[in-house]
C-alpha cells in the first residue's frame, strides 16, 4: 500500500457507521413527527398540556402492552385496536367518553380525531402566529366553510395587538393592528368571559359590538374563542365566514378543539424570545446590547430540499428595528420574512444567500432612507454588509459619510447626463479617468487611459485635425476649448465632445489639464433627423405651392368670374367665389350661370372631392359637360345621371362631386330644379327663410343605381333663392343642420330687398378662417316682372 494510502478496511467501517447513523436519525424524526401528532389530539379533546398528553400515552403504550409509536399511531386512528387481548391484560382505555356512546358519535369523533390530527400534524411546522393562521385556514376552511382567521395577542395595558391573520388584506390588517380595551370588542369580550362568543346574527350583532370588516356585513357569520379556553386566555382566535347562519354542532365541537390545541404551539412561540436561539448564549446578546448602530445575527433555516427558505434571527442590536418597530431583544427568535416581509426575492435576499454559500461578505448598494430626529425628517443614505459567522450570517447597516454620498452623486451625474472626467498631469505624466470616460469612449476599463495627445487618434479622420489643434493651443497657450468629434466603435458612429481647461504654474506654462468627455450621440441623432424631416417638409411644400399656381391659373382659365351682377331671363344673377385661407391647395367648387337657346336660364353650383390639379380638372370636365348637355336638350335629371355615369368609369373611379341644377323658365315663372347629394338651396320670400326640399339624388360617383328626381317651385316678384357649397355653413364641432340654421338666420337679418347685398352676407357669414372654398348663386326676381312673355 502506498504511504500515506486510507485503509479500505477503515472506510467501510466508516462508511457503516455512518449509514447506521443516518438510519436511526431517520426513524428518530419519524418517530418524533407521529408523536406531535398524537400529542396534538390529546391537547385537543382533553384540553391537557404538552407535557401531561405525552405522559398519557406512555401510560396508554404500557397499559396495552404497545410501543410507544404503535399507540400514537392508534391514537391518530391510523392503525386499528386488536380484536383479542391477551390473558390478563387489561383493556386499553378508550379515547373519549363519546367514542362509546353510540355509532353514530364514534363516527363523529373519529372524524373530529382525524380532522385535528392532520392540524397537529402541521402544527408541528408552522414557526410564527402569521403561520399558525395561515395552518387553521386551510384545515378548518374546508370544514366550517371560513374564509378569514385573525389571531389577537392581550397586551399588559388591556388591549389587543393582531399577532396573525390569514384570509385578511394588509389594509384591513393594519387599521386592526391594535385595539384599544374599550366595550364592544368581540375578542375583548371573548378572552373576558373565558367562553367562545358566536355571531350569528349580523342586525344584532352590528348593534351589540363593534365588528371587523367594511362593510361589517362582508363575514355574516363569525366565531371568537379564548386560547387556551377559561379565563387565563391571553390570546382570542377569530374565525370569519362569508355565509351567513348558524354554526353546526360539529363545526363548534371543532373549533373548541382547534382552539385548544393551538394553546400548546402558542406557548411554543413565546419560548424563543426567552432564549437567544440555539448555539447562541446570551453572552452574545450581551454583547450586541453594547454594540453601537444596527446589527442582526442570523441562522439560515433549510427546508428539506436543503435550501435556505428564512432566517431565524437570533441576536440584535439596540439600533435594529423592523418594519413593525420592534427593537434590539424583541425581535430576537423571529423570522426575517416575518420581520422584513418585503426583502423576499430581492436583490438584498440574493446577497444574503450568496454570502451563505461562498463565504464571501455581500454589500449592496446604496439606498436612502428618511428618518425623523427630534421631529425634522433626516434622509440618510445606507447600505447592507452581510457578512458569514460561523454558521450564521452577521447583518450590518453601514451609513455612508457625507463625502460617501458626493462621491456617489457625482457618479450618478456622469451616468445620468452620459459624460466622464478626465484629468492630464503634464508634470508626472499621472492619467485618471472617471468609469464612465471608459463608457463613453467605448474602451474597456482594464486598458490603460490614453495620453492628452493621442486623443486624436480616436477620432475619425475628418474630426482629428481640428481636434489636435485645439489641444495643442490649449497645451502651449492654456486656451480653453469646447469640440464636437467623432469616434467609431462597434455600434456605430459616436457623436462626442470634449471641453478641457488648463491648470498653470506661476510662469504661465501648463502643468494640468481636465476636462470632461460627454456623448451625444442621441442629441446629435435627434437634430439630423430633424434637419432631414425640415428638408423634405420644404421640398413638398414647395411643390404642393407649385401645384396650387398651377391649379389657380386653370381654375380662373375656366372659370371666369364676372365682376358684377348679369341679368339672364329677367333674373339678377350675382355670382361669389372665395378660396380657401388655409392649406395649400385649390378646391374643386365650381358655378355655371348661362342663358339657353330659348331663353330659359341655367343655373348650376357643383363640388368636386377633393383639391389640386385633379380636383380642378374634374370640375372643368363636369361644368363643360353639364352645360352642353343641358343645351342640347337634356333633362336636368337625365344629365345628371350621364354625369354620374361619367364618373363611375373617369380614370379615377374613386372621385365623387356633388351638384345642383336648375332651370328657370321665365315665361311661367318656374324654377325647376335637381340635385346629386349637394344641400338644398334657400328661398327668401316676404322676410323669410325656407330651405327647398331636396327631391332624391345620390352624389355623383357613388353608385350605378342612383336615381334622379326634379321638383319646382313657382317664383314670384321679390324672392331670392341660394345656390351654394358647403364651405360657407360647415365649421369644425358643428353640425350640419346647426350651420343651415345659422345659414338661414343671417340670410333673414340681410334679407332687405336689394339692400341686402351678396358681399354684407358672406361677410357676416365667413368673418372667422375660412377652411374650404366658398361658392354662392344669389338669384334674385326683381319686384316688378321684367321678363318679355312672348320671348
Amino acid at each position: 500500500m502506498p504511504p500515506g494510502g486510507a485503509d479500505p478496511t477503515a472506510l467501510v467501517n466508516v462508511v457503516a457507521r455512518q449509514r447506521a447513523e443516518l438510519e436511526r436519525l431517520r426513524d428518530l424524526a419519524a418517530t418524533s413527527a407521529v408523536l406531535e401528532r398524537a400529542k396534538g389530539v390529546l391537547m385537543a379533546v382533553t384540553g391537557c398540556t404538552p407535557e401531561a398528553a405525552h405522559v398519557e400515552l406512555l401510560q396508554r403504550a404500557e397499559d396495552g402492552n404497545r410501543t410507544l409509536l404503535e399507540q400514537c399511531w392508534l391514537t391518530l386512528g391510523a392503525l386499528p385496536p386488536p380484536q383479542e387481548q391477551p390473558p390478563g391484560t387489561p383493556p386499553a382505555p378508550v379515547e373519549s367518553p363519546a367514542a362509546v356512546s353510540s355509532p353514530v358519535a364514534a363516527t363523529s369523533t373519529a372524524d373530529l380525531a382525524k380532522a385535528l390530527g392532520a392540524i397537529g400534524r402541521d402544527l408541528v411546522r408552522v414557526g410564527t402566529p402569521h403561520e399558525l393562521a395561515r395552518c387553521l385556514l386551510d384545515h378548518i376552511g374546508p370544514e366550517t366553510d371560513a374564509d378569514a382567521v385573525m389571531l389577537y395577542g392581550q397586551l399588559s395595558e388591556g388591549g389587543l395587538e393582531l399577532i396573525g391573520h390569514a384570509g385578511v388584506d394588509q389594509t384591513l390588517a393594519a387599521q386592526w393592528r391594535y385595539v384599544p380595551p374599550v366595550s364592544g370588542v368581540v375578542a375583548l369580550e371573548a378572552l373576558r368571559a373565558g367562553d367562545p362568543l358566536w355571531l350569528e346574527d349580523p342586525a344584532t350583532d352590528r348593534d351589540r359590538y363593534l365588528l371587523i370588516g367594511e362593510p361589517p356585513e362582508r363575514w355574516p357569520s363569525r366565531a371568537w374563542l379564548p386560547v387556551p379556553p377559561g379565563e387565563d386566555a391571553d390570546v382570542a382566535l377569530g374565525v370569519l365566514r362569508r355565509r351567513s347562519g348558524a354554526f353546526a354542532p360539529r363545526e363548534r365541537e371543532l373549533l373548541r378543539a382547534v382552539a385548544r390545541l393551538c394553546a400548546g404551539r402558542l406557548r411554543a412561540f413565546d419560548t424563543p424570545q426567552e432564549r437567544v436561539g440555539e448555539g447562541v448564549t446570551q453572552t452574545v446578546q450581551s454583547v450586541f446590547d453594547a454594540l453601537p448602530g444596527a446589527a442582526i445575527l442570523l441562522t439560515p433555516l433549510r427546508a428539506a430540499t436543503g435550501e435556505v427558505a428564512d432566517y431565524r434571527i437570533e441576536a440584535a442590536t439596540a439600533e435594529a428595528v423592523d418594519v413593525f418597530g420592534r427593537t434590539g431583544r424583541e425581535m430576537v427568535g423571529r423570522r426575517v420574512l416575518e420581520s422584513y416581509p418585503s426583502v423576499a426575492g430581492e436583490p438584498l435576499w440574493q446577497g444574503y444567500l450568496q454570502a451563505v454559500e461562498t463565504g464571501v461578505p455581500f454589500v449592496s448598494e446604496p439606498f436612502v432612507y428618511q428618518d425623523v430626529t427630534g421631529e425634522v425628517p433626516v434622509t440618510t443614505t445606507y447600505s447592507v454588509r452581510a457578512a458569514p459567522l460561523g454558521e450564521g450570517l452577521l447583518v450590518t447597516w453601514l451609513r455612508h459619510e457625507p463625502a460617501e454620498r458626493q462621491e456617489q452623486r457625482l457618479a450618478d451625474v456622469q451616468r445620468l447626463g452620459n459624460l466622464g472626467w478626465a484629468n492630464w498631469n503634464l508634470l508626472t505624466q499621472e492619467i485618471s479617468w472617471s468609469e464612465q470616460t471608459y463608457t463613453v469612449l467605448g474602451r474597456d476599463s482594464a486598458e490603460r487611459p490614453l495620453a492628452l495627445e493621442r486623443l486624436p487618434d480616436l477620432a475619425l479622420a475628418e474630426d482629428a485635425g481640428p481636434l489636435a489643434r485645439a489641444i495643442a493651443e490649449l497645451v502651449r497657450h492654456a486656451r480653453p476649448f469646447d469640440r464636437p468629434f467623432r469616434i467609431a466603435t462597434a455600434s456605430g458612429v459616436r457623436h462626442l465632445r470634449l471641453v478641457a481647461e488648463a491648470v498653470t504654474a506661476q510662469d504661465g506654462t501648463t502643468v494640468e489639464v481636465h476636462g470632461f468627455i460627454q456623448d451625444l450621440t442621441p442629441q446629435r441623432s435627434a437634430e439630423l433627423a430633424l434637419m432631414e424631416s425640415e428638408r423634405a417638409m420644404l421640398l413638398q411644400r414647395g411643390i404642393l405651392q407649385a401645384e396650387r399656381a398651377l391649379a389657380a391659373r386653370l381654375q380662373h382659365a375656366l372659370l371666369p368670374l364676372p365682376s358684377r351682377p348679369v341679368q339672364l331671363a329677367g333674373l339678377r344673377v350675382q355670382v361669389a367665389y372665395l378660396p380657401a385661407q388655409s392649406g395649400i391647395h385649390v378646391g374643386g367648387d365650381w358655378f355655371s350661370a348661362i342663358e339657353l337657346p330659348d331663353d330659359d336660364a341655367l343655373f348650376v353650383v357643383g363640388d368636386v372631392a377633393g383639391h389640386g390639379v385633379d380636383a380642378v380638372a374634374t370640375m372643368a370636365q363636369l361644368r363643360f359637360t353639364a352645360k352642353g348637355m343641358v343645351t342640347t336638350g337634356s333633362s336636368l335629371t337625365g344629365a345628371l345621371t350621364r354625369l354620374n355615369y361619367l364618373l363611375l368609369h373617369s380614370r379615377d373611379s374613386q372621385t365623387t362631386a356633388t351638384m345642383v341644377l336648375a332651370r328657370y323658365h321665365p315665361h311661367r315663372h318656374v324654377l325647376t330644379w335637381a340635385q346629386a347629394g349637394h344641400l338644398p338651396p334657400l328661398l327668401v320670400r316676404d322676410g323669410e327663410v325656407l330651405r327647398l326640399d331636396r327631391p332624391a339624388g345620390m352624389l355623383l360617383g357613388a353608385s350605378a343605381a342612383a336615381v334622379y328626381e326634379s321638383a319646382e317651385i313657382h317664383l314670384e316678384p321679390g324672392d331670392r333663392i341660394l345656390l351654394y357649397t358647403d364651405g360657407l355653413v360647415e365649421r369644425p364641432g358643428e353640425s350640419l343642420d346647426a350651420g343651415l340654421d345659422r345659414l338661414a338666420g343671417v340670410v333673414r337679418t340681410h334679407a332687405r330687398g336689394e339692400s341686402g347685398s351678396l358681399d354684407e352676407l358672406l361677410a357676416t357669414l365667413l368673418a372667422d378662417e375660412r377652411r374650404d372654398d366658398v361658392c354662392v348663386l344669389d338669384i334674385r326676381m326683381p319686384l316688378e316682372d321684367t321678363a318679355d312673355p312672348e320671348s
